[in-house]
């Protein structure tokens, strides 16, 4: 970046690894000043790849006043309790991770970001008849907010071969800023899998499955034919992915079992490595895994975003603001 002192200051909640701020701060015109996350295996991962310490404390005891100034608040906060692969709670999950957007209003309210910018899983937009989103655009607005929001698919709109479609909310505070804005375009995707995977390149051997460490190996050599292809286990079946592209990558990859897609090698059966499931989220070459528990990586991989796409919302969010 050639003037950080120039660019615009990013504050960014619910952190997890740093994918949106990577997106951002790719386009030259972004600096992360401030990062909130409280898992501290996520925090390690962020901290290996910015120059900053993470804020590892709970959202709710960071108060307004500890939080510098800054232009744009990023925040992937957190969709279990809105997911289609979680129990669809909403604002009244039990553990509280729905009542944490409330958090961000809190701090929106104090800082008066320019703009807003808020990642989450489509089921959001429908979630509890559609309430639940509607609170978050009144919230929003009655903040002083212009709002638009997307859902936009990787495969579509990030050249990366990954069904993964997610809500994208960009809220501006000048409404000049706000009517400029565009979400991007789709884009071809010429991305292919097998630069993302090493379908080709043997890989550790703990990633392999055999009859010793796997009941359903079986089914395994049954189904799996393709070597140019994404497999699942779902619990009975196999399942192949026939568009090119692999099925969305979950946090649950993190709790061990055989949540994480399959490939068929010429080295055997296995499943994708924690760099191939960052290779799948975007994330550059560059970007730094630390020497922990795979399970780990897994749920970090599965947590984060799509780089590429964050990359083209915050090139437009730039173009409005200029």
């Amino acid at each position: 970046m050639e003037n950080k002192d120039k660019s615009l200051k990013c504050a960014s909640f619910f952190a997890g690894v740093g994918g949106i701020d990577v997106g951002f701060e790719n386009k030259g015109y972004f600096t992360t000043v401030y990062a909130n996350e409280i898992d501290q295996m996520a925090s390690a991962t962020f901290e290996l790849n910015f120059n900053i310490k993470v804020d590892c404390r709970d959202i709710n005891l960071v108060k307004n006043n500890e939080i510098p100034q800054f232009d744009i608040m990023l925040a992937g906060f957190p969709c279990q309790a809105f997911s289609v692969a979680g129990y669809r709670r909403g604002f009244n999950d039990e553990k509280g991770r729905g009542t944490l957007f409330f958090e961000l209003i809190r701090i929106v309210r104090a800082k008066h970001p320019k703009v807003i910018f808020l990642e989450n899983v489509k089921n959001l937009v429908g979630h509890d008849n559609g309430n639940t989103f509607r609170v978050i655009l009144e919230y929003l607005m009655e903040s002083g907010y212009f709002v638009k929001y997307q859902v936009l698919n990787a495969k579509d709109f990030g050249n990366i071969p990954q069904n993964r479609e997610r809500i994208y909310i960009v809220a501006f505070r000048n409404k000049k800023s706000f009517q400029k804005f565009e979400f991007p375009k789709p884009i071809e995707l010429v991305t292919k899998l097998s630069e993302v995977i090493c379908f080709n390149k043997k890989v550790d051997e703990k990633f392999y499955y055999t009859k010793e460490n796997c009941f359903f190996y079986e089914e395994l050599l049954k189904n799996m034919h393709s070597s140019n292809t994404v497999y699942q286990w779902r619990r009975i079946y196999v399942r192949e992915n026939k568009s090119d592209v692999c099925p969305t990558l979950t946090a649950n990859m993190g709790t061990g079992g055989h949540n994480v897609p399959l490939v068929k090698t010429k080295y055997g059966i296995r499943k994708l490595t924690p760099r191939e499931c960052f290779n799948l989220q975007g994330f550059p070459s560059y970007f730094k895994l630390p020497n922990v528990a795979t399970t780990h990586l897994y749920k970090q991989a599965g947590n984060s975003v799509v780089v590429s796409v964050i990359e083209r919302i915050a090139e437009n969010i730039f173009q409005a603001l200029k």
